[in-house]
């Protein structure tokens, strides 16, 4: 009798209760943290919230480049708020790390970087298009009206400088090139 009252003073914990009957003995999943690492999920595991049972890579990737006694000593000097945050960082510099295991989270954002130059490049060149046909037409409705070319095609010129240039400014306030610069960009 004294084995049976033991285990009913066990604490619980109320993630995942499964119950045949309302005497029977609780069953309880231990967290993904605890279960790879082969130990007993207390109630008061600091692990717990953020690793569920169903989620174990979660924990694998981060205990593989943090291990587990590092994760815990973040999470203990944080305040109850910021654990949350810390664990979705941790796991995403871990999974950036084991994908490159050099540069990580630098790495992916040095790729994303590169990306926008390119996309930049071929926003200017699309844009350089843009005038190439604006000019053309332009040049044929003088022809047809009898109009000086020269003069409309400057005109068309400085009107498609001066409207892209602003449209451009204000759609990638932090990246902005001087006219030289994008014909070299284009032209290179």
């Amino acid at each position: 009798m004294a084995s049976h009252h033991a285990k009913d003073t066990l604490p619980l914990k109320l993630s995942s209760l499964s119950t045949t009957t309302p005497h029977m003995l609780v069953v309880v999943t231990p967290c993904a943290a605890c279960k790879i690492l082969r130990r007993r999920c207390a109630e008061t595991c600091i692990l717990a919230p953020h690793f569920p049972p169903n989620e174990p890579l979660k924990f694998i990737m981060a205990h593989r480049v943090f291990g587990a006694s590092n994760i815990i000593k973040f999470l203990l000097e944080l305040p109850q708020s910021q654990r949350a945050d810390a664990v979705s960082s941790m796991v995403y510099e871990a999974n950036a790390r084991i994908r490159d295991p050099v540069y990580g989270s630098a790495g992916a954002i040095f790729q994303l970087q590169n990306q926008v130059k390119e996309l930049q490049a071929q926003l200017a060149k699309a844009q350089a298009e843009v005038f190439n046909i604006q000019c053309q037409h332009a040049a044929l409705f003088c022809i047809e009206t009898d109009n000086s070319p020269q003069t409309s095609s400057q005109q068309s010129f400085d009107g498609f400088i001066t409207s892209s240039d602003e449209s451009f400014q204000s759609s990638n306030p932090t990246f902005y090139l001087d006219q030289e610069s994008i014909w070299d960009t284009i032209w290179a």
